[in-house]
C-alpha cells in the first residue's frame, strides 16, 4: 500500500479550503449586486405627474368649411360654426386667422366665393382684417375639398400613451420585485385632463381673484352687527310648498 506524503496533503487540503472560500466569496458578491440592481434607485420617476409630465405648446385651432361646387356661400349651420370659432379667437387665440382655399379642386371658384363671406363674419366678430391671412393649398386629390380656417392658441398635451417598454408580467426585472408602478399608468389620466382644461394656463398658476360683491357683503355684515338673520329671505317662499298645492 502506498501512502501519501503529508505535505502533498496539507496542501491538498489548503487548496480545496481556498477554493470553498472563493466560491463563497463569489457567491455572497453575487447575491449583493442582486440586492443593488433590486433595491437600487429606480430609473424613472414612480409619480405618474412626473413620468407623464403636461406640457404647455403652442397649437392651432381649425375648423373645415365644406363648399359645395355650385353653391358659392355659406350655409345657416356654417355661418353659426364662423361665428363662434370668431368668438372663441378673441378668447384664447395667439396670433391671426388664417384662411387655406383648395387650388385644383372642383370646387375651386366657389371656394373663393365664399371668401368674401368668410371674411366679412369674422370681421363683424372682432376679428381685426389685417390679421386674416388667405393662402391656398393642393389637395391630395381632385374631389370635393374643405376650406380651413385656423388660428394658434396655446394647448396642453401630454402622452404619447399606450407605451409598454417591459413586460408587466412575472419577470426578473426589478420593477417587478420593487413592486414598482408600470410604465403607462396614469398616462391617460394625464392626458385627459390636458386635454379637459379650459385654460392651459391654469394648470401653472391660478387666475386672479374678482373684487367681491360689496353691496352683499355689507348687508350681511350690517345684519350680523344688529343680531338679525343673515339668510336671504325670499317673498315668494311659503307659495312653493307642497302642502299648499291645489287650495
Amino acid at each position: 500500500m502506498q501512502t501519501v506524503p503529508r505535505e502533498i496533503v496539507g496542501r491538498r487540503s489548503a487548496a480545496l479550503r481556498a477554493a470553498i472560500v472563493a466560491g463563497c466569496a463569489l457567491f455572497v458578491c453575487g447575491c449583493n449586486i442582486d440586492q443593488q440592481q433590486v433595491s437600487g434607485v429606480p430609473d424613472v420617476p414612480t409619480d405618474y405627474r412626473l413620468r407623464h409630465p403636461i406640457t404647455i405648446s403652442e397649437g392651432s385651432h381649425t375648423i373645415e368649411l365644406f363648399i359645395g361646387s355650385n353653391r358659392g356661400e355659406l350655409t345657416p349651420t356654417q355661418r353659426a360654426q364662423l361665428l363662434a370659432f370668431a368668438h372663441t379667437w378673441k378668447r384664447e387665440a395667439t396670433g391671426g386667422v388664417i384662411v387655406e382655399l383648395p387650388r385644383g379642386s372642383s370646387n375651386e371658384r366657389s371656394a373663393a366665393d365664399a371668401m368674401h363671406e368668410i371674411r366679412s363674419i369674422l370681421v363683424a366678430s372682432g376679428v381685426a382684417p389685417g390679421t386674416i391671412v388667405v393662402r391656398s393649398y393642393h389637395p391630395s386629390d381632385r374631389k370635393l375639398a374643405t376650406v380651413r380656417v385656423t388660428y394658434p392658441k396655446i394647448t396642453a398635451q401630454a402622452g404619447p400613451c399606450g407605451v409598454w417598454p417591459e413586460d408587466i408580467g412575472p419577470s426578473f426585472n426589478r420593477d417587478y420585485f420593487e413592486n414598482q408602478p408600470f410604465w403607462n399608468l396614469g398616462c391617460a389620466s394625464q392626458r385627459n385632463l390636458a386635454a379637459m382644461v379650459d385654460d392651459p394656463a391654469d394648470l401653472v398658476e391660478p387666475r386672479g381673484e374678482t373684487p367681491a360683491y360689496t353691496m352683499r357683503r355689507t348687508t350681511v355684515l350690517e345684519k350680523y352687527r344688529s343680531g338679525t338673520s343673515s339668510a336671504t329671505q325670499y317673498p315668494s317662499i311659503e307659495s312653493s310648498k307642497i302642502s299648499e298645492v291645489g287650495k
